[in-house]
């Protein structure tokens, strides 16, 4: 078979070439479109579910929320496990399922028993929602919302919670890619009505009633239109509170004499917040709001941040006159350093096998088709990459050796080179294109099936990895995939490619000339010649050395340590800073801006900024 294919790509030259002008639109077309990040995603298939309720003690959110949420979702096909963690006002409930269940099959699955448990759990304590479909590695861009100097009185924590929610939020989340946008810190706006207990008594009011008249007349309603020839005029009632004021209007109850009671006779109307679990500081200068936005899961991280920052810039130019967004996360870098990294590491890898290539073979001409075997196997695996949903990241592309994907073309395009120099004195001093056609296709026959093993045994070594399952088979099966789509490619051009570019592009003159690879090579030789020989005749002392040297290398290797994933210069340090248990959440905030500000004056020149996260964000 491998000869069929040979012969036949020898002689369809335009064919082949036809095809390989496929292969680099093709690959530059999935190039182009590769999911990209720094690391591979770990996180495991999952949802996640969240319910609020802030007036309930972690006791009671585990006996009133988690519990039933758990009996609920016990019985789903395809789970893993299922844990769960309750505190003060919040319950966080994971489902993990099998890697291979589909993950908005499984969010389906989880909101039919969220039905169920609802009507398990007591009213008013609080409605279980499902997290975004996002992952660990979702959060890709982070930015904060302040007041420029000189507005710090016209916009608090309040209105910049509000701008937040309100404006820079709802057009976020508009954006490709994006699963939702979480807001960090600030204070949630409240029209609060505080009863009091005195005002109450002496009118003879009730709670209930204060709340039913709220209910009744803080809404608007419609009434059909009227058919008045020859226009319709549609009846609409206005009753939404525009104002405080309009909430301390509306009549509660009307007294024996007919004297109206308003709300603002039993009650203070003020605007208030709601009860808040999280805040964020800048620089230790005082508190600010901001914002996380999260991608969805299988995304492309870059193409989405750069959605984002598209129309962020568009929401900067709506912002209100004297507020800010600042961004001080952006994945996007991260991955430009990572990507830049292995970039500059192939680069130099492939420019080594080059001149490697040239300088070995001694022919110009060998070295290059050898070497475009690189880029061309490298679109191959791209393209398979993209195909098979692996992403682009520091593993699966750092993997690639060009030692290994060149490795048959080198054998191949050897062969016919040596070949061509060992015809006889009598053979012309230029051959014809059939001649060469014929010369390539007895060298790249003869050996082929040899470089084919070689491959095949080099592609075996990996399929353990493939085997990998959990943490590790997210880490390094793309790796395996990635490297073993690259020799595939690399096999697939050396039996097609190759043999048609060798008998095209390689020189036919049967005249050689020695070169300096040759008077290289004949040097090595002279020396390597009696090292292999003494080392045929001491083979208890070569297997001995061998073996020490093996139990060395084996001991270095235990003393090396290790590392979770490779370490990354990300230009941002995460630090944690803990009180004591039971801290207020003011308190919290207070020894935050302590030590940011004591970050920035120890080390002004290398900190730029210090953003302090406490607590959790609205979507935990």
């Amino acid at each position: 078979m491998f000869d069929r294919l040979i012969h036949f790509s020898i002689h369809n030259k335009l064919i082949v070439g036809l095809l390989t002008l496929a292969l680099v639109i093709w690959g530059g077309y999935s190039l182009a479109h590769l999911p990209i990040d720094a690391v591979p995603d770990i996180t495991t298939n999952q949802v996640v579910v969240y319910t609020v309720a802030p007036s309930l003690a972690a006791a009671d959110i585990e006996r009133l929320v988690t519990f039933p949420v758990e009996q609920a979702v016990a019985t789903i096909p395809e789970r893993e496990e299922v844990r769960s963690f309750s505190r003060f006002g919040l319950s966080v409930i994971t489902i993990v399922f099998h890697d291979g269940a589909d993950i908005y099959w499984a969010r389906q699955q989880v909101a039919e028993r969220l039905r169920e448990a609802e009507s398990q759990i007591p009213p008013g304590v609080g409605r279980p929602e499902m997290a975004p479909l996002s992952t660990g590695l979702g959060e890709i861009y982070q930015y904060i919302v302040r007041a420029k100097p000189g507005y710090e009185k016209q916009y608090d924590t309040r209105e910049l919670r509000s701008i937040q929610d309100w404006i820079i939020r709802r057009q976020l989340l508009g954006t490709p890619g994006v699963a939702d946008v979480s807001s960090f810190g600030g204070l949630l706006k409240q029209y609060e009505i505080a009863l009091d207990p005195e005002r109450l008594r002496a009118f003879g009011v009730s709670v209930e009633e204060v709340r039913a008249a709220m209910a009744a007349n803080n809404q608007n309603a419609g009434g059909a239109y009227l058919d008045l020839n020859p226009a319709a005029y549609f009846i609409r009632t206005e009753g939404l509170a525009q104002s405080l004021d309009d909430l301390g209007t509306i009549v509660v109850r009307r007294t024996a004499a007919g004297l109206p009671v308003l709300v603002r006779d039993v009650a203070d109307v003020r605007l208030g917040s709601a009860v808040r679990y999280g805040a964020m500081t800048r620089n230790g200068e005082g508190e600010v709001t901001g914002g996380l936005v999260l991608m969805l899961k299988g995304a492309n991280a870059n193409d989405v941040i750069k959605d984002v920052k598209a129309r962020m810039a568009q929401i900067k130019k709506t912002l209100p006159k004297g507020v800010a967004v600042d961004v001080f996360l952006d994945r996007s870098e991260l991955v430009g350093r990572a990507i830049g990294t292995v970039k500059k590491n192939l680069l130099e890898g492939a420019l080594i096998v080059v001149l490697a290539l040239v300088l070995f073979l001694g022919n110009v001409r060998a070295g290059l088709v050898v070497a475009s075997v690189i880029p061309l196997a490298m679109l191959f695996a791209v393209a398979m990459m993209r195909l098979f949903g692996v992403s682009g990241n520091l593993l699966s592309l750092g993997a690639i050796d060009f030692g290994l994907v060149v490795d048959g073309a080198v054998i191949i395009v050897e062969a016919i080179v040596h070949r061509l120099a060992l015809r006889g004195p009598g053979s012309p001093a230029r051959l014809s294109q059939d001649e060469m056609n014929a010369e390539t296709y007895e060298a790249a026959s003869r050996i082929r099936q040899t470089a084919a093993f070689g491959e095949i045994i080099i592609l075996i070594v990996y399929l353990p990895l493939l085997a990998l399952a959990g943490i590790e088979g997210k880490m390094f099966r793309p790796m395996a995939q990635t490297v073993g789509f690259a020799i595939l490619g690399a096999f697939i051009l050396s039996l097609t490619y190759v043999p048609m570019m060798s008998a095209l592009a390689l020189s036919r003159n049967t005249t050689h000339k020695r070169t300096l690879s040759d008077r290289m090579m004949d040097w090595l030789a002279a020396r390597y010649r009696p090292v292999l020989n003494a080392a045929l005749r001491h083979r208890a002392v070569v297997l001995g050395v061998s073996g020490a040297l093996l139990v060395g290398a084996w001991l270095g290797f235990r003393a090396l340590g290790g590392e979770f994933i490779p370490q990354l210069w990300e230009g941002d340090f995460a630090a944690e800073m803990r009180v004591l248990p039971g801290s207020s959440l003011n308190y919290t905030i207070e020894k935050a801006q302590q030590v940011s500000g004591l970050l920035k004056r120890q080390f002004p020149s290398e900190v730029r900024e210090v953003v302090a996260k406490i607590g959790s964000a609205e979507i935990p």
